[in-house]
């Protein structure tokens, strides 16, 4: 049960805070985080007062929460990335998977309009890592034969597909986008 404000607990709180303070500089080392460390003691004191055992030492006992409450946050600040103005944060940005699905899509779209010697050109030298003579050899036609139905192909599928260039395809033209619309 909350006790009742009792002026001498709320007269206590206050006259406290010289020494609160100075306290939570020699633990900081920094006077804005001990300021927040303070008003964050002051605000737990408050919270359970009713914790607090009438007799007992007092600026212990704030002296403590305080304490508790730097090391606590101590803790926590090995395992967080401080990013007060959100640079880190921005950086961690994941890209959406739908334009890559797209992407496949339209590419599987743009393949099957090739002729049937441009696209087994093109899947085996370009999917399947054959060489060109591995190719050739394979289709039974000449290396000169497949280099030709490769670079036909390639042209065929960048026009179909609208890319002008490589800075047209793939997730940096997404992130592009995001962070034209962002800036």
């Amino acid at each position: 049960m909350i006790k009742p404000v009792n002026d001498t607990f709320q007269t206590a709180l206050v006259a406290a805070i010289p020494n609160l303070r100075a306290f939570a500089i020699s633990l900081c080392g920094n006077v804005q985080t001990a300021n927040d460390l303070v008003q964050e003691t002051m605000l737990k004191a408050w919270a359970n007062r009713h914790r607090f055992e009438e007799g007992s030492n007092f600026k212990a006992w704030l002296f403590t929460i305080l304490r508790n409450s730097y090391f606590s946050d101590f803790r926590r600040g090995k395992r967080e990335v401080r990013d007060e103005d959100g640079v880190a944060a921005a950086s961690l940005s994941s890209l959406p998977e739908q334009p890559g699905h797209m992407d496949m899509i339209d590419f599987q779209r743009s393949l099957a309009k090739l002729s049937e010697d441009q696209k087994e050109a093109l899947i085996l030298v370009g999917a399947e890592g054959f060489s060109y003579e591995e190719a050739a050899e394979i289709c039974n036609c000449a290396v000169g034969t497949i280099k030709s139905r490769v670079n036909r192909a390639r042209a065929r599928l960048v026009e179909l597909m609208g890319v002008g260039s490589v800075e047209d395809f793939g997730p940096e033209r997404v992130a592009r986008a995001v962070h034209s619309k962002t800036s």
